[in-house]
């Protein structure tokens, strides 16, 4: 591969530091609409700072803003590199980032302000939701043409999982915001009914698909073997992973909708594609793990490589937990609990967190012509707060989502229940508090993240005290 090709990183650049300077706001956000569940008074009074409306501005920050432009970033600078040549048009990437970063920053206004849909994860008002689809255009057009005048005649399949995600999403965003404005902050959606509901669920559980999964991967098959410094295990099962992951994922939305007014045999076909995902997804795990499997010491001396092993973990666990809370029988028990906030957050703060940090970290060095990041130590300190906060939030609400699961089905002998709504919501501020702390684990390692990009870049030296020694 030509390595004097002149690459466009400035517009990488861009992306990765909104992605940084978004995972804090994203983050703290988070922790505090936590700290709201304990302590629900907090902020009372304040309509912009109530949890309805901040609610929408951690799940769109962390989701579309850190992890969206993470993806940006990453796409933008693999496409480059495996292909061997520079972005087709600076003048389009350029307009993209400066059209995400307007939908990211007026989204987050009209939230505060109380304007949004009520669709999961597509909050937008329609204008906006317009803008998005003309920026997610524009992106296709870079990424795909960017391939089409490619130096090398294969494609890598990272750039296969972006290359589907972009195409996804796409068609996920425009059908399911499909609406009738009748002013230009508020609109009524063309479905109705149990028919909104499935298209607001094909759209929420495949963004989750294609957007935080299949994209991520594409990160995950590049930044790990570069990483590890070894090529991907098996290319094979690579390629086998990519078209069993997207051919099965479209089909299991509707389990999100079980006990519902969604037809019997709609809910159990979702449930069994559900479960038949399991397979591909652990296919791409076990792929990601042999890439390691001949590294393992670098886990002692290298962060880097801790982040993506436990990204890959918990990639793992989620792919395996997702499905299992599909099946009917345990639905019944997690849903509307804690235990899928739970089930969320594993995925989102130790699959897609993790592995974005770790990319992250690798890439930075190398768009600034730095060889290595400003300080190894705070890396590992980073690794620490990220993964003692991750377990104490996942757990907490782990332990809350069965608890709460099991005193719902509480009975006394007349066949009343036994607990009322407000007796068993007292019995969760406990794990409330262990969340809430987890969560500011995670946020504090993000900041500190923040501060070692920024030494890197500005050129500082690394301590006297890290050239002596590196942390186990």
């Amino acid at each position: 591969m030509a390595m004097d090709t002149p690459y466009n990183y400035r517009v990488v650049k861009q992306f990765t530091w909104a992605a940084i300077i978004f995972g804090v706001i994203g983050m703290l956000v988070g922790v505090i609409i936590a700290a709201q569940l304990r302590w629900p008074t907090l902020f009372g009074g304040i309509d912009f700072l109530s949890y309805g409306r901040l609610r929408p501005v951690h799940t769109s920050g962390v989701i579309f803003a850190f992890g969206g432009n993470a993806l940006f970033a990453t796409s933008y600078y693999i496409v480059q590199r495996v292909c061997s040549v520079r972005l087709v048009s600076d003048k389009i990437a350029a307009f993209t980032f400066y059209g995400y970063q307007a939908v990211l920053v007026l989204g987050v206004l009209s939230y505060v302000l109380g304007y949004s849909q009520s669709k999961e994860y597509a909050e937008l008002p329609w204008l906006l939701d317009i803008l998005l689809a003309v920026v997610w255009v524009a992106y296709a057009y870079v990424f795909f043409f960017t391939i089409g005048k490619r130096k090398e005649k294969h494609i890598y399949v990272g750039l296969w999982f972006y290359g589907a995600y972009i195409i996804a999403v796409a068609v996920l965003h425009i059908f399911n915001n499909l609406a009738l404005p009748i002013d230009w902050l508020h609109s009524y959606p063309v479905y109705s009914g149990a028919v909104d509901a499935m298209a607001q669920w094909w759209y929420g559980h495949n963004a989750v698909g294609f957007f935080l999964t299949a994209a991520f991967l594409g990160m995950m098959y590049y930044f790990v073997p570069k990483q590890a410094g070894r090529p991907i295990y098996s290319y094979r099962l690579s390629i086998v992973h990519f078209w069993a992951l997207i051919s099965i994922y479209m089909w299991a939305g509707p389990h999100h909708l079980h006990y519902t007014a969604l037809p019997d045999w709609t809910q159990s076909l979702g449930m069994a594609f559900s479960v038949i995902l399991w397979v591909p997804s652990w296919g791409g795990m076990i792929n990601g793990m042999m890439t390691l499997s001949g590294a393992w010491n670098k886990l002692v001396t290298d962060p880097i490589i801790r982040f993506l092993f436990v990204a890959l973990s918990f990639y793992g666990m989620s792919t395996f937990e997702g499905p299992m809370m599909a099946i009917k029988e345990v639905n019944a028990l997690s849903h509307y609990t804690e235990w899928t906030v739970g089930h969320v957050h594993s995925g989102a703060l130790g699959w897609v967190a993790m592995i974005t940090m770790g990319s992250l970290y690798h890439m930075l060095p190398r768009l600034y012509g730095k060889t290595e990041m400003y300080s190894t130590r705070l890396i590992f300190v980073h690794f620490w707060l990220a993964t003692i906060g991750i377990v104490l939030y996942v757990t907490s609400m782990w332990v809350a989502g069965i608890m709460e699961g099991l005193l719902w089905r509480e009975t006394v002998a007349d066949g009343s229940l036994t607990y009322s709504f407000i007796e068993i919501l007292g019995k969760k501020y406990i794990f409330y508090f262990v969340r809430f702390l987890g969560g500011a684990f995670f946020l504090s390692g993000m900041c500190l993240m923040a501060y070692n990009c920024w030494k890197t870049v500005a050129g500082a030296k690394q301590p006297a005290a890290q050239l002596q020694t590196q942390p186990a």
